[in-house]
């Protein structure tokens, strides 16, 4: 496992007390930060949900299934699935090389943009990682 000082946690994203990351402008890109997937391990599957689903803040939208365990994914925001990264069919570990690039899980058309006010900053989210460790 990573120590603190090796974590990227990016400070221009927002955060969701379940470590799934929400970038602030469109397209908003949802993943899991580089805390979270190193807590998981080697991540073997993702299931995601079909492009036109609607997701609410706080619903369950999809898995990471790691060689440790299953982890539930929790909608950061609410909106519409405009895109799903087709590339972690083949790869599903790119969400722990590139949590933040490559690894990244869907896009959502956002239904209210105020969801991401009620999001932390990083430097929240730092601070609560590093509290954690």
């Amino acid at each position: 496992m990573k120590n603190f000082e090796e974590l990227i946690l990016p400070k221009e994203l927002r955060y969701a007390k379940d470590h799934e990351w929400v970038s602030p402008t469109a397209p908003h890109r949802i993943g899991v930060s580089d805390f979270a997937q190193d807590q998981l391990g080697d991540i073997t599957f993702a299931e995601l949900p079909a492009v036109g689903k609607t997701v609410a803040v706080g619903e369950e939208f999809g898995s990471l299934e790691s060689i440790k365990s299953e982890s539930s994914l929790f909608s950061p925001v609410s909106g519409t699935i405009v895109a799903v990264n087709g590339a972690l069919e083949d790869d599903p570990g790119l969400v722990n090389r590139e949590p933040y690039a490559g690894g990244w899980l869907v896009e959502v058309e956002l239904a209210n943009p105020a969801d991401l006010d009620n999001l932390m900053d990083g430097e929240t989210y730092q601070s609560r990682v590093k509290e954690s460790l």
